[in-house]
């Protein structure tokens, strides 16, 4: 009972201290960082995940926990699960808002009886590598991820009650960003099948997706979060895995023209969630246009179009694993496999949904949102 009420009374505390002045987090270089939020929960695939795949069972679980996965990271140079170099997209995502890196995997702080408290301090990361909207993508899809948050918040509420959860939840930044791997599953079956997709086909996959995603959103708004920090889908077709199957090293078109139109539904149905659910708020992030728009070469990467980690053409004929080629560097390359982005590339792009050019986020920006009071 002591230690509940403890816990109780620390929550209460960081909430208060967020709303008024910021908490203050030490990180390992001994700067004091000023937390915009009192915790963050993170949800989507490989871009985001900080681990959680190294715990699922099964051989063919695509893992990032051999070299040279983690070379940079920050105080190790060792592989955490992140598919990078280094950090990743939700690790800078986590420092912009004043934490010290993202918040551990879910599997991860389950294994080492450390969920409940880390939740209610700090945050969970529950995405995971391979996974999308729809549930037939592999690992544990989006519907999985707000599953296993919801059993989360369960506990939470008996620890420390739902009143002071409540609280925390509403003020706290929940980061999604997902729907690759539907586009590429999609890509997929239809080269399976040897056709290309009809208008009919295209709908359906649109329909699908987007019910999913607001399934989702609505799901955790009414679990109690309010704050949406939402990462649209990129450029996929110009990813070296993509790539690499033109002759000429050039993006697909058609499938960028399905993720472009993709973001648009999902930026419809983010303003009519908004205008229907009473104090929701979010921040879209457009990595679409993000990419689009930005001059890799002004940006000081050398290869915008290479995995700095694999083998073979445009180094994606490989994975990167332990005896792969290894750029010498990192930091001007783009791409680190033949899928993800460089620990620079995902720095560049959190720090435009920061506080970026207003054109990379709509309505708002991720720290305006993060700075928002919430009701």
């Amino acid at each position: 009972m002591g230690y509940q009420l403890a816990v109780k009374a620390l929550v209460v505390s960081m909430v208060l201290g967020v709303a008024d002045a910021g908490v203050v987090e030490p990180s390992k270089t001994k700067m004091m960082r000023l937390r915009q939020v009192p915790a963050m929960y993170v949800f989507g695939d490989s871009t985001l995940d900080v681990g959680n795949n190294n715990y699922l069972p099964g051989k063919e679980v695509p893992r990032a926990d051999k070299p040279y996965y983690g070379i940079d990271l920050p105080g190790s140079g060792k592989p955490t699960g992140r598919f990078s170099n280094g950090y990743n997209i939700a690790d800078f995502v986590a420092r912009n808002l004043g934490f010290e890196k993202s918040p551990l995997a879910y599997l991860e702080l389950k294994a080492h009886s450390y969920l409940i408290p880390s939740a209610i301090t700090r945050g969970v990361n529950y995405a995971s590598e391979g996974s999308g909207i729809l549930d037939s993508t592999a690992n544990t899809p989006l519907s999985q991820q707000v599953r296993l948050f919801r059993s989360t918040k369960a506990v939470m509420d008996a620890t420390v009650g739902p009143r002071a959860v409540s609280r925390l939840l509403a003020g706290s930044f929940f980061l999604v960003g997902v729907g690759s791997n539907d586009l590429f599953a999609f890509r997929t079956e239809l080269a399976k099948q040897n056709r290309s997709a009809t208008q009919g086909d295209v709908a359906a996959l649109y329909g699908s997706l987007i019910s999913n995603y607001s399934a989702a959103i609505t799901e955790l708004y009414k679990l109690g979060a309010r704050k949406f920090g939402i990462i649209n889908v990129g450029p996929v077709a110009c990813v070296p895995r993509v790539r690499v199957l033109n002759a000429t090293g050039g993006c697909a078109d058609g499938m960028n023209q399905l993720a472009a139109g993709f973001d648009a539904a999902l930026e419809s149905l983010l303003a009519g969630l908004a205008a229907e659910l009473p104090g929701m708020a979010y921040s879209l992030a457009d990595s679409f246009g993000f990419a689009a728009l930005t001059d890799p070469l002004a940006a000081g990467f050398v290869s915008a179009d290479s995995a700095c980690c694999g083998g073979g053409r445009l180094g994606a004929e490989a994975d990167c694993l332990p005896g792969a080629t290894l750029c010498a560097h990192r930091d001007r390359f783009l791409f680190w496999d033949r899928v993800h982005p460089s620990q620079r590339a995902a720095m560049l792009g959190a720090q435009a949904y920061y506080d970026g050019p207003a054109q990379f986020t709509k309505p708002i920006t991720f720290k305006q949102l993060a700075q928002q009071r919430t009701s």
